[in-house]
């Protein structure tokens, strides 16, 4: 009785009070910290990206199909530095049209995989009449979320990132869970282009920071993945 008396006061009178009347109590710190008031600087989330990241492209995805894509980026040696071989399995994250799918896939023949990832169920839907077509029986689409990838465990020898990951909001949460991913000396391959993370582009430190951050190191470094030098060809291992 004395520890009900010494609980009992403005605050708990309240609560009771809403309680017979049927509203509900509410908890003004859960509320306070769930919510966040005007002026205020919002609470980080962990492993998000700390930096302006792009839309992801939902558009027509007939544009990744340009004449000569092939040549300019050098797509045969980004999959020698990677290790793309025959019986390989490779994940391609945000996919899009399933471009380097459809190449990726030739190389690692039927003894391999590739894994077509990507958040846009549309695109998911895409690469599966493409693989229909154009008969790679070795394609597996694979539907995932901004966090995950959902990628099977210890299943991949080789990733690219293709011009995706300045679309990432949460970088870091999504690299670590790719790791469980990742088979003993699994290399990732990121491309993409200078940019301030609003215009489809990013730096390739912040890149580097942020791989770090999540447990790989970088292993290779390359500029030839496009004529201007605007582009760069960035590879990780988990550290």
């Amino acid at each position: 009785m004395m520890l009900m008396r010494r609980m009992a006061g403005p605050t708990m009178g309240l609560a009771l009070l809403l309680c017979f009347a049927g509203l509900p109590v509410v908890d003004r710190s859960s509320a306070q910290t769930a919510t966040q008031m005007e002026g205020q600087t919002p609470v980080p989330v962990v492993g998000q990206a700390q930096r302006p990241t792009s839309t992801p492209y939902a558009g027509d995805l007939s544009i990744f199909e340009y004449p000569d894509r092939d040549k300019k980026l050098h797509v045969d040696r980004v999959m020698d530095l990677l290790g793309i071989l025959p019986g390989k399995v490779v994940a391609d994250i945000g996919a899009g049209s399933g471009w380097f799918t459809a190449r990726a896939s030739v190389r690692v023949g039927a003894g391999g995989a590739v894994y077509a990832e990507d958040i846009n169920a549309e695109a998911i839907d895409y690469i599966t009449g493409r693989a229909a077509r154009e008969k790679l029986e070795n394609v597996r689409p694979l539907l995932g979320t901004v966090e995950d990838t959902k990628l099977p465990a210890n299943s991949v020898d080789a990733v690219l990132i293709l011009k995706t990951y300045h679309e990432i909001a949460g970088p870091i949460l999504l690299m670590e869970k790719l790791k469980r991913s990742l088979r003993p000396g699994a290399k990732v391959g990121i491309i993409d282009r200078n940019g301030d993370g609003t215009n489809h582009g990013i730096m390739p430190e912040v890149v580097e920071r942020e791989m770090e951050q999540a447990g790989f190191k970088l292993v290779g470094k390359y500029d030839f993945t496009k004529s201007d030098g605007q582009d760069y060809f960035l590879i990780f291992m988990v550290t």
